[in-house]
């Protein structure tokens, strides 16, 4: 009975070595061995996410694009984003002197209207620094309120011209 329980005892060990050694070796590396293992079922493997589309930032507007948007809001009647708009295209430097002017006349306009008179004489005179030629158009400059405030701020700004010297007699 000894030899029979020794018998069976080294068979299991034996049998337990085999499965545990089995299961420490490599898998086939030759193709013919690949195919006749039957195929692991692996997870598949999801494609990569596509790149989210570009967002095409569009470039900062130029000062003279801005003085376009707020007269364009101007004479639409949106004053808020007007007085924003051409504030902007000041602060963007505009380069031409009666781009400069114009912007401060619609400025001048705005503020006008709502009774700032002191406000409406500092862009009037503005627009007159940044273009000594600037003049209202005909129907602008026959407007009860800021017609005559421009006219008193060339009157005034006349006044306050340095008059040139006199011309000394000649000499004979």
């Amino acid at each position: 009975m000894t030899t029979a329980r020794t018998s069976v005892a080294t068979t299991t060990f034996a049998l337990l070595a085999a499965l545990a050694c089995g299961a420490c070796q490599s898998p086939p590396t030759s193709p013919s061995a690949a195919s006749s293992a039957p195929a692991a079922a692996t997870p598949p493997v999801a494609a990569p996410a596509p790149p989210p589309p570009a967002v095409v930032v569009p470039p900062p507007p130029t000062a003279e694009q801005q003085l376009d948007r707020g007269v364009k809001s101007y004479e639409d009647g949106d004053y808020k984003s007007a007085a924003r708009e051409l504030q902007a295209a000041l602060d963007l430097g505009l380069a031409a002197p009666a781009d400069r002017a114009r912007t401060h006349k619609y400025l001048a306009f705005m503020v006008c209207i709502t009774g700032r008179e002191k406000s409406c004489r500092d862009e009037f005179r503005m627009a007159l620094e940044a273009d000594p030629n600037f003049a209202l158009a005909p129907a602008e400059a026959s407007h009860p309120v800021w017609g005559r405030v421009l006219r008193s701020v060339k009157a005034d700004l006349a006044k306050a011209a340095p008059k040139p010297a006199p011309k000394a007699p000649a000499k004979k």
